[in-house]
């Protein structure tokens, strides 16, 4: 089959540079690689088209085509210009969409793609525009709803406007909807994602609430060629520069490796460990963040908001006098991620993502396939993911809680390290969730799931333009 990813937003290229590093792109451009190179190796045609830009502070997206060495075959980064040659933030992207679609369309010229798996809502939009021009069914994998966000954000009648403008809600909500609608097959990571998220009031008329046949509860997976307890050629090279940071003969770690962004709860993790003596004296705290090595002389380099967060951590650590006890590591690449991970698995430590909320939770997973001991939220994905007992569920607004799952998953590290492993390589690799996503495919392809040309000419202008007045009529 020939499949296409279409990821308006995400700036991929051969090399990640800002694979996960930038918040206009974030996880889904993991998500969005492995598993096209996963459907890739098995042999079909897939194509990633996202967006050319010429910008000189952006030299790595200024080429029409690139791709990953592993697939160059069977996997191409397809890009086109949108929009100008600038980089734009996502939210001012909306109104070029329709250029995006046609350029793709002039660039098959009539053979085209089979399917079309969409991501994020700006994605799902893009795809609902093919489908009303050619017909070619699409998934939607929408990554994080705008639903969820305005709410987080605290969105009233009286900030509308302010919120509005800055993050474009309703247009987010309005794509949103119409991916939903149209979309053959809605693709969730967990059935909390489904039955919560998709259930908010904003999208009830977008969906039939009572049929959940159009969603597939398809999670992600680990990169086993990264994320697994086979050491790496960086791991010798890594286990130099730490064993003089902590000692050939160092004791456990609680290991944080996330964005510095408030509701990562970073700061929440922190808090318990300076308040627990019995905590700081079993292991020290390690901070991963890509760019920080010394977080005083560091942190002009960050966005405002995330300088806020560093501050508050740093505060913490000043009040509780454990400066001795907490270490900042600047963690340049997945690689060397993995064999950081792998270098204090064999120390029996923890891994902590300790977020007010998380959708999904694969840099658990990612930890866990090299040996660590995951302490996660119980607030989202991994409730379902570690539900089996073998991870730490812990409350992510108690220190109490947070530091006695802390202390549980140091205590019982060989039991829990052992079912974590073996919980990653029966559930989650990316080989499984492409196998499931190509059996959806299959299944609309060949069912009646699959809309002929007479039903697709039914999607036009005003659907779109309605669809995008209910979202604001809701709100």
């Amino acid at each position: 089959m020939h499949i296409v990813f279409l990821n308006p937003q995400g700036n991929f290229d051969s090399a990640d540079s800002y694979l996960t590093e930038h918040p206009d792109f974030g996880g889904q451009l993991v998500y969005v690689k492995e598993l096209a190179q996963a459907m890739a190796q098995q042999g079909h045609k897939v194509d990633i088209v996202t967006r050319r830009i010429r910008d000189s502070s952006w030299p790595e997206f200024f080429a029409e085509q690139d791709s990953y060495s592993m697939c160059q075959e069977n996997l191409r980064i397809l890009r086109f210009p949108f929009g100008g040659d600038l980089f734009l933030t996502k939210e001012k992207l909306w109104p070029h969409l329709p250029e995006l679609v046609d350029g793709m369309l002039q660039f098959y010229r009539g053979v085209l793609p089979d399917f079309i798996t969409s991501h994020y809502a700006d994605g799902g939009y893009a795809a609902a525009l093919t489908f009303k021009k050619t017909g070619i069914p699409f998934s939607f994998t929408g990554h994080s709803l705008g639903a969820q966000k305005l709410d987080k954000l605290g969105t009233t009648t009286d900030n509308w406007l302010s919120m509005e403008n800055r993050f474009k809600f309703s247009k987010r909500l309005a794509a949103e909807r119409i991916s939903m609608k149209y979309a053959a097959k809605i693709m969730v990571s967990t059935k909390q994602e489904m039955d919560e998220q998709y259930a908010h009031p904003l999208y009830i008329s977008a969906l039939d609430q009572f049929d959940k046949t159009k969603f597939e509860i398809i999670p992600p997976g680990v990169n086993e060629n990264i994320f697994s307890q086979t050491p790496a050629l960086t791991d010798k090279t890594l286990k130099q520069k730490l064993d003089a940071i902590f000692g050939t003969k160092g004791g456990p770690v609680i290991l944080v490796s996330s964005r510095l962004d408030e509701k990562k709860n970073i700061i929440g993790v922190v808090q318990a460990y300076s308040e627990d003596n019995a905590l700081i004296e079993k292991a020290h705290l390690v901070l991963c963040f890509r760019g920080i090595n010394d977080p005083a002389a560091d942190i002009h380099k960050l966005s405002k908001e995330e300088q806020i967060v560093l501050r508050k951590i740093l505060n913490i650590i000043a009040r509780g006098h454990i400066q001795k006890h907490v270490h900042f590591l600047n963690i340049g690449s997945q690689l060397e991620l993995a064999a950081t991970y792998r270098y204090f698995a064999q120390r029996g430590s923890v891994f902590a993502l300790t977020s007010l909320y998380e959708p999904f939770g694969l840099a658990p997973l990612e930890a866990a396939a090299t040996g660590l001991v995951p302490v996660v939220t119980k607030n989202g994905g991994p409730s379902e993911i570690f539900f089996d007992g073998s991870g730490v569920l812990v409350d992510p607004t108690s220190p109490k809680s947070i530091s006695e799952g802390l202390m549980d998953g140091l205590k019982r590290y060989s039991e829990l390290s052992k079912m974590a492993i073996q919980l990653v390589k029966e559930k989650y690799t990316w080989r499984q969730t492409a196998n499931k996503y190509l059996h959806s495919i299959n299944d609309v392809m060949h069912s009646k799931q699959k809309i002929d040309r007479v039903e697709q000419m039914k999607l036009n202008d005003n659907d779109l333009i309605n669809d995008y007045l209910k979202s604001i009529a809701d709100r």
